[in-house]
């Protein structure tokens, strides 16, 4: 997968800033963020620190993951290989290879985020959810811990399948755009699907820092697995009003980065 330039990076904050807020405009003025928003800066940063940083070291973190499992499943490390599928699953058309692996990655996120959320993994995680004035930009704010430990957990599995990882290359793009959207700062639902496909109504509810929507909602495209297994909150009648979390994380790129390594006072 190609890495995007500073100049890629650059090009898609301005559209996007753009479009967002004309998104916004949508909404009630007492429910739109101010330009400058809570955490705004350290977000922008974040803007290009995850796209150019992040997303690298997790790619390497991947390669050096997948490259002892290819190895062993065929005597040799084959790029190709890899990302057109091996086994009975190339006999599928790339649409049906593309629905499993988005069937099952999800799933496997679904576990993978709410692992997140416990112990010593949600330090690193907390870093996401430190946003008070949650909107699309919030999106990006993920400690590369949380990136790389993420992608390992779905990556080997994948591989495992057969499926070919091309299959999603038309798709991708759209993935991407669906987990910034679901930040936005609008109430959407999809309506008759809402319960099908996630929904910024619906990720608003899991950075609810609210007690009714704790530990809701960890889907990141199908609230299906939520619905299964007893996280699903998604009140009709109600919105979500306060996000962040009760962890103290400092509000810099820097110290958040630090933040999970830190000694927790007694």
């Amino acid at each position: 997968m190609r890495h995007p330039t500073s100049q890629a990076v650059v090009i898609g904050f301005i559209v996007l800033t753009i479009a967002f807020r004309l998104l916004e405009l949508t909404r009630a003025k007492d429910k739109r963020l101010a330009w400058f928003r809570a955490g705004y800066f350290t977000d922008v940063v974040y803007w290009a620190f995850t796209p150019l940083v992040t997303r690298a070291v997790t790619g390497l973190a991947v390669a050096v993951a997948v490259a002892p499992v290819a190895y062993s499943l065929w005597g040799r490390i084959d790029r190709d290989l890899i990302m057109h599928g091996w086994g009975p699953a190339v006999s599928l058309p790339l649409w049906a290879q593309a629905i499993g692996l988005l069937v099952i990655g999800d799933l496997i996120g679904y576990w993978t985020h709410r692992a997140f959320h416990r112990g010593l993994l949600w330090r690193f995680h907390a870093v996401h959810h430190s946003s008070r004035d949650l909107d699309w930009l919030s999106a990006v704010r993920l400690h590369p811990v949380n990136d790389a430990l993420t992608r390992l957990a779905s990556t080997v599995p994948l591989l495992l399948t057969g499926f070919a990882p091309i299959a999603l290359a038309g798709i991708a793009p759209l993935l991407t755009l669906l987990a910034i959207l679901v930040h936005a700062n609008v109430d959407w639902d999809w309506g008759p699907f809402r319960s099908v496909i996630a929904s910024p109504r619906f990720h608003r509810w899991h950075h609810t820092s609210e007690d009714e929507g704790l530990d809701k909602n960890f889907a990141g495209l199908l609230p299906l697995w939520d619905i299964m297994f007893g996280t699903y909150h998604m009140p009709k009648d109600k919105l979500p009003a306060r996000f962040g979390t009760d962890t103290e994380v400092p509000s810099g790129l820097f110290g958040q980065l630090a933040f999970p390594f830190r000694r927790r006072p007694l």
